[in-house]
């Protein structure tokens, strides 16, 4: 069976999960940082268009991704079980490195 065909079913079979993309504003923690995501919402009334930030903390397994997470990188969150009081999502892969 191919690689992306037991994947497929692993996500069937967990349901649907969120995805988003961020870059990584702090990774002093260990296993763990922080995912800043920025979005455009239009203001209901007047119109303008509006910069909204959140910011996740996400667990991260360098094992896994086969290098280090540092601050400036894009990374795709997945949202995962509770691993701590914070921490509800997981790094899935490194988009992009900062130079």
């Amino acid at each position: 069976m191919s690689a992306k065909k037991v994947e497929a079913e692993a996500t069937v079979a967990r349901g649907r999960r969120k995805v988003r993309t961020g870059v990584v504003s702090s990774n002093k923690m260990e296993k763990t940082v922080v995912v800043k995501i920025v979005r455009r919402v239009q203001h209901p009334l007047y119109g303008k268009t509006l910069l909204k930030t959140q910011k996740f903390k996400a667990h991260v397994d360098e094992n896994e991704l086969g290098g280090k997470v540092d601050e400036g990188d894009t990374v795709e969150i997945v949202e995962t079980r509770p691993l701590s009081k914070d921490k509800n999502w997981r790094v899935s892969k490194i988009i992009e490195k900062v130079k």
